[in-house]
């Protein structure tokens, strides 16, 4: 077994189990007690120095960002599946959405709630009005967002989606709720919330 994840339930490794169950690959995942303070030892950041969740390490390959571990993952383990190849059209769209929830979705809810004063041209979010309508177009008719053609883009745009809507930072148009709904429904999806909860459980969180 080559691919350990650095893991907490309570992080955005808890997204990365879903990656991994749903390309079925095994893994390991070693649980980091940030109650202690694990994750910023001198051990563990020599292996990610921001000190933070999620950290992937496949072979000697070291990932973090949960978007980079996602198209990574799916372009090694599931080429032309869950990652399109490198020909097909689809894939400019894998990545634009994939992309799009780090770097907008996150910070502009969180500038949303938090009430940052901003000018919207100077920032890569836009306004949160925008941010919704875009995240609307994405969705568009469904049900993932390459049409019929599920993808890991779905777990990393769609992962960010739902906890946005769990804390109330988006506002909760149907469509999100729908595909949110959807994605929930996935086995994987099903698999990696039922291993969470466990370690939840296991270590008193």
């Amino acid at each position: 077994m080559s691919i350990v994840l650095y893991h907490h339930p309570h992080t955005r490794a808890a997204t990365v189990v879903w990656m991994l169950e749903e390309l079925g690959v095994p893994y390991e995942l070693r649980y980091v007690d940030l109650a202690k303070g694990e994750h910023k030892t001198p051990e563990f950041r020599a292996i990610n120095p921001m000190g933070k969740l999620p950290t992937l390490v496949d072979g000697d390959v070291v990932l973090t960002e949960g978007a980079a571990i996602g198209l990574y993952l799916a372009d090694r383990y599931s080429a032309g599946n869950l990652a399109p190849a490198l020909d097909d059209p689809a894939r400019a769209t894998w990545y634009r959405w994939a992309l799009y929830a780090p770097s907008v979705i996150e910070p502009g809810a969180a500038a949303h709630s938090a009430g940052w004063a901003f000018r919207p041209g100077s920032v890569g979010w836009g306004t949160y009005e925008e941010m919704l309508d875009t995240i609307d177009v994405a969705i568009g008719a469904g049900p993932w967002l390459l049409g019929e053609r599920f993808s890991m883009a779905d777990v990393i745009f769609g992962a960010t989606l739902r906890f946005m809507l769990m804390f109330k930072m988006i506002e909760p148009r149907p469509a999100f709720l729908a595909y949110v709904e959807r994605l929930n429904a996935r086995p994987a999806a099903q698999a990696a919330a039922q291993r969470n909860r466990a370690i939840a459980a296991e270590h008193g969180l």
